[in-house]
């Protein structure tokens, strides 16, 4: 392998269910490549709206069965997963990016990962206009006491998977059902909201997109075909 910049390969799946980001994530996670020889690995980055659906990590605190019934009353798919944070909600209008990347190719530890995620998002929305988003000691980006993006990631053999939910013009109605991420007194906004204008998810991915390639010093390549988006 060259030893320039990493490639990642830009997958535009669409909009579609969790349950099918998901399959779509594992299969490129796991698919034909040998991982143990990282510099073979092949790196995604999936680009995605989902179906409305309330998600929950691997930290649950406190929401039950009940709590899962009343949320799906709402219309909404309900899924717990393996991520890290708490609960949130993914729907349309909001830009869910799921980087999977082989750390070593990047020369980073899980924590110097999420550290560069985060600086991403903020130089995402600083690119959009919004030059006050930032990190706190909460999880996530954050534009004062009001959340624009969730991240959650996991890692396994240093393999990164699930990533982040940007709120571009997503309606926001839906976390008056939550606490999200388990954040009690904080609120959540959006692009849209910020900039007082709609902010669509193509517009933030491809301003997202350059962000991408400069925080995490690689190279992006579209993909080629549908190929990789069959599997779902």
């Amino acid at each position: 392998m060259s030893t320039s910049r990493p490639l990642v390969t830009v997958v535009r799946a669409g909009h579609h269910s969790y349950t099918a980001g998901l399959k779509l994530q594992k299969h490129l996670a796991k698919s034909k490549q040998n991982i143990d020889d990282f510099a073979e690995f092949r790196n995604y980055l999936v680009l995605q709206e989902h179906d409305p659906v309330y998600t929950i990590g691997i930290r649950t605190k406190g929401y039950t069965e009940a709590d899962e019934e009343r949320l799906r009353k709402l219309g909404a798919d309900f899924h717990r997963t393996d991520r890290g944070g708490l609960i949130t909600f993914h729907g349309p209008g909001q830009l869910v990016a799921y980087p999977i990347l082989h750390l070593h190719q990047f020369k980073l530890t899980m924590r110097n990962y999420v550290g560069t995620l985060e600086r991403m998002v903020i130089e995402t929305c600083k690119n959009l206009g919004i030059p006050n988003a930032n990190t706190t000691k909460d999880t996530g980006i954050w534009v004062g006491d009001y959340k624009i993006c969730a991240i959650g990631v996991h890692g396994s053999r240093y393999v990164t998977t699930h990533g982040i939910g940007l709120n571009c013009c997503t309606d926001l109605k839906w976390f008056e059902h939550i606490v999200p991420c388990g954040i009690e007194g904080k609120g959540v906004t959006s692009l849209s909201k910020e900039l007082d204008r709609h902010v669509g998810t193509e517009e933030a991915s491809r301003t997202l997109l350059k962000s991408f390639s400069q925080v995490f010093d690689c190279r992006l390549e579209e993909q080629a075909d549908s190929r990789v988006c069959d599997t779902i």
